[in-house]
C-alpha cells in the first residue's frame, strides 16, 4: 500500500454548505469530492476526483461528470458487472460493517475491487484491523469513513499503515483544511553535523531525565539533547547491550533536567517539561526523524558530565549527560560512543537549530545563551 494518503470529502446532506465546501476542497489539494446527486460534481475540475455514490434505487447510467461511482452490492450489484453493464465507467463497493457477514464482504471486497469505501458502525479498530489484514496482498484503494479529523490520524495508523484514504463529511468550513493538515502531516529528514569534543569533565551531581517512549527506537536513534538551544548533540536510545543490566530499547538517558530537547521539528521542550503523553522526535544517525510519545520521564539525582563540542561553522555546543559508561552518544556512521571514553577531537553528531526561542518557539531576538 502507498505511504501517501489520500483526503475525501463528503457533501451528500452538506446543503447550501455543499458549494463552500468543494471549493475549500479543491484549494487545499484534497484527493476526492463525494456526492449524491451528478449536479453537485458538475463543474469540478480534473484535479479532484469526483465520486458519485447514488441513492437507493436501480441505476440508470446517468452519472454525469462522475471519475468513480461508488454502489453498495446489495442494492446496485457489483462494481465488476456493473463495469460491464455501463462501459467507460469505474466502480467501487461500499461496505457499512455492522456484523460477521459485512465483515466477510468488506474483505471480499478489498481483495477483489480497484476501489472500496468502508464504514464501521462500531467504535473500534479490531473490524478495520481485520480488513487491512486480508487487503494486504492486494492494489485496490480502501477508504475509510470517519467522524472528525483527529479520528483520521488514528485511522492512519491503524495495523501501521492504516487505509488508504479517510472520508469525512465536514460539519462547517474550515475542516477539509484541517483533514488535509493532518493526514499529510510527515517528520521531514533532519541536518545533522559533525562535531569535535573539544573538552570533558565532571560537573558534580544534579537531576538528569531518562526519557521512556512508547516505541521501539533503532540502534542508531536517539533525540538531540543540549544545554544550548542552537545546538544539540545525538543521545542514543538504550538498543546496545550491557554487562549487567537488561537494554531497554525504548529509553534514551538523555541529559540534565535543564536541557533543551525538540518536541518536533519547530518546537523545543527542556526535558523537565516532558509529561507522559508528550511528543519528542526521534531522530536516526542519517538525520531520518519521526515523532514518538513520551510514556514516562524518570527523574533521578546522579553524577554528571559535561561535554563540550565545536562545529565546523564555530559554533560552540554542550551537554551534560550522566556521568557514567552506560551513557551513549551517536558519532558519523551510527558509531555508539560511550560518553567517558570521549575524549578532545573526537568527532560526534549534532544538529544545529540556529534560532532562539521563546517558550519553545523559534524566534529572531537577541539572546546569548553560556
Amino acid at each position: 500500500m502507498s505511504d501517501t494518503k489520500q483526503c475525501w470529502i463528503d457533501v451528500r446532506g452538506a446543503g447550501e454548505l455543499k458549494a463552500a465546501l468543494c471549493q475549500e476542497a479543491i484549494h487545499h489539494g484534497l484527493d476526492a469530492i463525494v456526492a449524491d446527486d451528478p449536479a453537485d460534481l458538475a463543474g469540478l475540475p480534473p484535479t479532484v476526483t469526483r465520486v458519485l455514490m447514488p441513492p437507493v434505487g436501480e441505476l440508470d447510467g446517468e452519472f454525469g461528470a462522475a471519475d468513480l461511482v461508488v454502489v453498495d452490492p446489495a442494492v446496485h450489484g457489483e462494481p465488476a458487472t456493473l463495469a460491464g453493464k455501463f462501459p467507460g465507467h469505474r466502480f467501487g463497493a461500499f461496505v457499512e460493517v455492522t456484523d460477521p457477514d459485512s465483515l466477510a464482504a468488506a474483505c471480499d471486497s478489498v481483495r477483489r475491487d480497484p476501489c472500496t469505501v468502508l464504514s464501521f458502525r462500531d467504535p473500534t479498530n479490531i473490524p478495520l484491523e481485520i480488513v487491512l489484514a486480508a487487503a494486504a496482498d492486494a492494489h485496490g484503494l480502501i477508504v475509510n469513513t470517519v467522524a472528525c479529523v483527529e479520528d483520521a490520524t488514528v485511522n492512519l495508523s491503524v495495523l501501521e499503515h492504516g487505509p488508504g484514504g479517510v472520508l469525512l463529511a465536514p460539519a462547517a468550513p474550515g475542516e477539509a483544511g484541517r483533514l488535509k493538515e493532518a493526514v499529510g502531516r510527515r517528520s521531514p529528514g533532519l541536518e545533522l553535523v559533525e562535531l569535535t569534543v573539544t573538552g570533558i569533565s565532571h560537573v558534580g551531581t544534579g537531576e538528569r531525565a531518562c526519557v521512556d517512549t512508547c516505541t521501539y527506537l533503532g540502534k542508531d536513534e536517539g533525540i538531540l539533547v543540549g544545554s544550548r538551544s542552537k545546538g544539540m548533540v545525538l543521545c542514543v536510545s538504550e538498543t546496545h547491550p550491557l554487562p549487567y543490566m537488561p537494554t531497554r530499547p525504548f529509553r534514551v538517558n538523555a541529559g540534565a533536567i535543564m536541557s533543551y530537547t525538540l518536541a518536533d521539528h519547530e518546537h523545543t521542550r527542556y526535558l523537565s517539561e516532558l509529561r507522559a503523553g508528550a511528543t519528542v522526535l526521534a531522530v536516526g544517525a542519517d538525520g531520518r526523524t519521526r515523532t514518538v510519545t513520551v510514556g514516562r520521564v524518570k527523574i533521578e539525582t546522579r553524577p554528571l558530565l559535561s561535554i563540550d563540542a565545536v562545529a565546523e561553522s564555530g559554533e560552540p555546543v554542550n551537554v551534560i549527560v550522566q556521568d557514567d559508561w552506560h551513557v551513549r552518544i551517536l558519532g558519523p556512521g551510527g558509531a555508539v560512543l560511550n560518553s567517558t571514553a570521549l575524549k578532545p577531537g573526537d568527532r560526534i553528531l549534532g544538529h544545529l537549530p540556529r534560532r532562539e526561542r521563546h517558550v519553545g518557539y523559534p524566534i529572531d531576538e537577541l539572546c546569548h545563551e553560556q
